[in-house]
């Protein structure tokens, strides 16, 4: 294999201290694939999505232009990588709202958008709302969206469990299944949000953002695309319209 030169300099500034220069020199094997100093992630979604968290900070969950590599596992462990898990939503078992256990086995083969909820935040009523109308379009075609209450952004979740079921439906209408107050970022984040977020990627990484992000979960319980805080649940309809027909 070929191989070519390479160069690494290093500069070094300290006050006292005279301005020092080192050059070391090395053969490299050539490789097929750009320098990773240089390598970007596409910008374009999944399903193209103009609200996706993604091309917004211009990151997505998308393969590489590299052939045959992808971002979701050629950089393990980096911002750029999709955890590599052989774990599907499914493996994991949640509780409902009145504290039951519910195995997320149950939505399989159906099309899931994953909510953490607030029942106080400024992005309450518009989602709620919208999250509503969404759900009772395709519930019926196989779509499921399961909102999972959280306190911990601005502490704007406080009410007990009976408290932020009675508000979401009487207030809202919601149909959608409500489940038991988590955290979902820390320590003590629940696993089923680990398991989001280590399968999303990408720029927001390990960190839920605020109240009402979002991920959306293909018919064999992967993450496809997540969303920001701000986008509008009537942005992704367009993409929970694609994977309910594929």
């Amino acid at each position: 294999m070929a191989s070519m030169p390479f160069s690494v300099s290093f500069t070094a500034h300290s006050p006292g201290f005279a301005q020092t220069k080192a050059a070391h020199h090395h053969s490299w094997p050539s490789s097929p694939y750009p320098s990773m100093a240089f390598l970007m992630p596409s910008t374009k979604s999944s399903f193209g999505a103009s609200n996706s968290a993604f091309l917004r900070t211009g990151f997505s969950l998308c393969s590489s232009e590299i052939p045959g590599v992808s971002l979701k596992s050629r950089f393990s462990g980096g911002v750029y990588a999709r955890a590599a898990t052989e774990k599907s939503l499914y493996d994991y078992t949640v509780k409902d709202i009145e504290k039951k256990d519910v195995p997320l086995s149950k939505f399989k083969g159906k099309v899931l958008l994953i909510v953490n909820v607030a029942s106080k935040c400024g992005l309450t009523a518009s989602n709620y709302s919208e999250l509503s109308h969404i759900y009772e379009k395709y519930k019926t075609q196989g779509f499921e969206i399961l909102a999972f209450p959280c306190n911990q952004f601005g502490g704007q979740e406080p009410g007990s469990n009976p408290e932020i079921k009675q508000f979401a439906c009487t207030r809202f209408k919601a149909e959608f299944p409500i489940f038991d107050k988590v955290d979902v970022n820390g320590p003590t984040t629940a696993p089923v949000y680990q398991f989001l977020k280590s399968n999303a990627g990408g720029f927001l990484g390990d960190l839920i953002k605020w109240n009402f992000e979002k991920f959306l979960v293909d018919k064999n319980g992967k993450v496809v695309e997540r969303y920001q805080p701000t986008t509008s649940p009537f942005q992704i309809e367009k993409d929970i319209q694609r994977l309910l027909a594929a």
